[in-house]
C-alpha cells in the first residue's frame, strides 16, 4: 500500500495541551551541537542507502528509493540530535518530514538498522540518550497505568480497524497473504488452542484477554476459561462479548496481574503479552507459566521477536514505540525465552511457528484500515497528530517485519522429561 500524505494535512506543530513537548523545538548552544552531528551522520547514513532525501530545494540525499521529504531541516536535525530515534519520530508527528510511502522508507532503515550509526558511536547510546523513566518499570505499582495508556484509549477507535473478531495481534494467512483477515485471525487463534490441546473440560489460563475472542473459542469447545487483564475497556467489552456468544458460564473475565494468578490449569494461553511485561520480568512470567500448569499440560504463547545481539544492544533503552505506543514493553528474541526456561523453569519449547510475513500483512490491512475511518477517528476526539502517530506507528511495526528484522513465533511449551 502506497500512502501519500497532501501537504495541507501536515502539522505545522501539535497542542501543547495535548502534545507536551512536541510544540517546542529544542534550542541552545547543546542542540546547536548535536544537531550538527545528527545532520553529519544522517547524510552519510541515508546517503549509501537505496532511498531518495528532498532536504533542501535542490538537494536530494541517497542513491534512490521510497522518498522522504523534509519541510523544516533545523527542526528535524534539532529533535534527532537531543533524541535520537525518539525526537526523529516526533519530528514527524510535527510534521517536519513526511513520505510519499511511509512503511517502504522506513523497511529501508529497518533493513540496515544495526549500522545506520557508526560501531564506535553506538557504545555512547546511554550516555547521550535518555534513558527510561522509572514510571515505566513493569511493576505491580506502575503496570496497570502503562496497560491502561493504551489498551484503554477507546474501545471504539480498535473497531475501527480490527476485524470483525476484535484480535489485536498477528493472524496466520497460512500461506495465502490475500486470504480474509478475519479467517486468518481465528485461524491463529485455533493453532494455539489445538497447540495446547483445549477441549472438553480443559481447564484454562489466558493471560492477556484482549476483547476475548480466544475465551470465546475456548469455551466453545468445552473449555472453562479464567482470563486476566489489567484493561478495564477490555474487560468490560469482552464480558459483553462472552456473554452474547452464550459462554458466560464458562468464561471468567479478572482484572488480575498475572504474577497474581492462583490455582492450576491444564493449559495456559498468552498472546504478545510477554513484550508488555518488560524484560526484568521476563523470568518471572515463565515462572508463572510453570508454577500454574498442571502435570501433563501445556502452554502456548505467540511473542513478537528482535534478533538476539539487537536485543542484547538496546535492552533498558527508551524508544519512540515506549513514549507513545507501549510503555514499559521490550521486545525478547526466540534465544532468551529458551534460555530463560531452561534456566528458570521446568518447561521447554516443544514446537514453534514463525510467520513473520503475515504480521506485515496484518499490519498493512489495519493501516489501510486506519486510514480509511479518519474522519470517524476524529469524530472520537482524537486530532490530526494522532492520526499521524498512529500511522507512523503500524508503519513503523510493519518495516520491521518487512524487512525481516523482527519475526513472530507461536511456541508451544510443556515440561521436559
Amino acid at each position: 500500500m502506497t500512502t501519500t500524505s497532501s501537504r495541507s494535512s501536515i502539522p505545522t506543530t501539535a497542542p501543547a495541551d495535548a502534545w507536551p513537548g512536541l510544540d517546542r523545538v529544542p534550542t541552545g548552544p547543546r542542540t546547536a551541537v548535536s544537531a550538527a552531528v545528527a545532520r553529519r551522520l544522517f547524510l552519510a547514513a541515508l546517503g549509501r542507502l537505496p532511498v531518495t532525501v528532498h532536504l533542501e530545494v535542490a538537494a536530494s540525499v541517497g542513491l534512490g528509493g521510497p522518498v522522504m521529504t523534509v519541510h523544516r531541516p533545523d527542526e528535524l536535525f534539532a529533535r534527532l540530535g537531543r533524541d535520537g530515534l525518539i525526537g526523529f519520530g516526533e519530528a514527524y508527528l510535527t510534521g517536519a518530514w513526511d513520505a510519499e510511502d511511509l512503511t517502504a522508507f522506513l523497511t529501508v532503515l529497518a533493513a540496515d538498522v544495526s549500522t545506520l550509526v557508526p560501531a564506535p558511536l553506538q557504545k555512547l547510546r546511554r550516555l547521550v540518550l535518555r534513558g527510561r523513566p522509572r514510571a515505566h518499570r513493569t511493576t505491580k505499582d506502575h503496570t496497570r497505568e502503562l496497560i491502561a495508556h493504551h489498551y484503554d484509549l477507546s474501545n471504539d477507535l480498535f473497531r475501527l480497524f480490527l476485524d470483525e473478531s476484535l484480535t489485536y495481534s498477528s493472524a496466520w494467512f497460512d500461506g495465502d497473504q490475500q486470504g480474509d483477515l478475519h479467517a486468518a485471525q481465528l485461524r491463529k487463534i485455533d493453532r494455539l488452542l489445538d497447540s495446547a490441546g483445549v477441549g472438553p473440560g480443559t481447564r484454562v489460563l489466558e493471560i492477556g484477554t484482549g476483547w476475548g475472542e480466544l475465551a470465546i473459542r475456548a469455551a466453545a469447545r468445552g473449555a472453562t476459561v479464567r482470563s486476566v487483564t489489567l484493561s478495564v475497556e477490555q474487560q468490560a467489552l469482552a464480558r459483553e462479548r462472552v456473554a452474547s456468544a452464550g459462554h458466560a458460564d464458562r468464561v471468567q473475565i479478572d482484572l488480575c496481574d498475572y504474577r497474581d494468578v492462583a490455582g492450576t490449569y491444564d493449559a495456559v494461553l498468552s498472546v504478545e503479552m510477554i513484550e508488555a511485561v518488560g524484560h526484568e520480568y521476563w523470568t518471572t512470567y515463565v515462572r508463572t507459566l510453570d508454577r500454574v500448569l498442571a502435570p501433563g499440560g501445556r502452554a502456548g504463547i505467540q511473542a513478537i521477536l528482535m534478533p538476539h545481539d539487537r536485543m542484547l544492544a538496546t535492552r533498558g533503552s527508551y524508544t519512540w514505540i515506549n513514549k507513545y505506543i507501549f510503555p514499559g514493553g521490550f521486545l525478547p528474541s526466540a534465544q532468551v525465552i529458551d534460555e530463560i526456561t531452561s534456566r528458570h523453569t521446568t518447561l521447554r519449547v516443544t514446537d514453534r511457528l514463525a510467520f513473520g510475513p503475515d504480521y506485515a500483512e496484518t499490519l498493512r490491512r489495519w493501516d489501510e484500515a486506519f486510514l480509511g475511518r479518519r474522519e470517524e477517528v476524529l469524530a472520537l476526539g482524537f486530532d490530526e497528530t494522532f492520526l499521524r502517530m498512529w500511522h507512523f506507528y503500524l508503519s513503523y511495526s510493519r518495516a520491521g517485519f518487512d524487512a525481516g528484522y523482527l519475526d513472530v513465533q507461536q511456541l508451544t511449551l510443556a515440561r521436559g522429561a
